[in-house]
């Protein structure tokens, strides 16, 4: 979502960091186990929090610097990118020189935020991944379904002709919440559908790259436990861990771990949409 949403009941959760510690001390897996069972680890964003940005660079940094070597997955590329972002890979030394080759058209992103993430790839020599479906692919889905825009492997494989209703319904809620109610209710299920397409790519790359570990760079609309990436990946067999990088009245429950960031100053992010026409009579 690229849209903040608006603020909902704050939930318990238990911190990161206490998390994590609490993991150290569960029966230690066998060898056999630890090969089948890669790790990944998604970690999410509000897309405006810079404090939430340096926050998660950290965190993933301090991971890398620890030893693991995950591929990193990001939102931010779309998959048709990729062979554009291995040549910048390879031949750039700095983040500037990736973004300045890649990202041209995507103006989107305040490419700032991603850097970090970027130079570490590119100091560890760790696999960067284009992740996301495009937005004219998400649009074909928009209007004329998941065939339009997927493989037929990737429609059958994820069962996508028979969207689960658990999935489908907290979805379009999400559509519905984040255009604050103004969206004809006639776009929200294709716009649904559209959500729902880029969490399967984004699980697609994942899936594919699980040799070292991989970990997501995406919004936290796209990390939530129950309905999005790590919903399809869970499907898969894996074991995914997602991180929310959450504003402080924001709800914890859908991941499982959050990492509390400050409330970023914004204008009221439905100021600019027009309330529906009641219909009359």
């Amino acid at each position: 979502m690229t849209l903040p949403m608006p603020p909902r009941a704050l939930f318990a959760c238990l911190p990161l960091a206490l998390a994590l510690a609490a993991c150290q001390h569960a029966p230690a897996p066998t060898a056999t186990t630890a090969a089948a069972a890669p790790r990944v680890l998604l970690l999410g964003e509000v897309h405006d929090s810079a404090a939430g940005h340096a926050a998660r660079a950290a965190l993933l940094r301090k991971e890398v610097e620890a030893g693991w070597r995950p591929a990193i997955a990001m939102e931010q590329f779309d998959t048709g990118q990729q062979a554009t972002l291995d040549a910048a890979m390879r031949d750039c030394a700095d983040a500037d020189c990736v973004v300045a080759k890649v990202a041209t058209g995507k103006s989107s992103w305040t490419w700032d935020f991603y850097k970090p993430v970027i130079q570490l790839a590119l100091d560890y020599k760790l696999p960067l991944l284009a992740a996301n479906l495009s937005r004219a692919d998400a649009s074909k889905v928009v209007k004329g379904g998941f065939a339009d825009a997927l493989p037929a492997g990737i429609v059958a494989r994820y069962g996508l002709d028979a969207l689960p209703a658990e999935v489908l319904g907290p979805q379009e809620t999400e559509v519905r919440d984040s255009h604050c109610g103004a969206l004809p209710e006639a776009m929200v299920s294709p716009m649904a559908k559209a959500q729902v397409a880029r969490d399967v790519v984004m699980a697609e790359t994942m899936r594919t790259h699980l040799a070292n570990g991989v970990v997501l760079i995406a919004g936290n609309g796209h990390v939530r436990k129950d309905i999005a990436v790590p919903y399809w990946l869970r499907r898969d067999g894996l074991a995914p861990r997602a991180v929310g990088f959450l504003e402080p009245s924001s709800d914890a429950s859908v991941f499982d771990a959050v990492e509390r960031i400050p409330a970023t100053e914004r204008p009221d992010p439905c100021a600019g949409f027009k309330a529906p026409t009641p219909p009359k009579g």
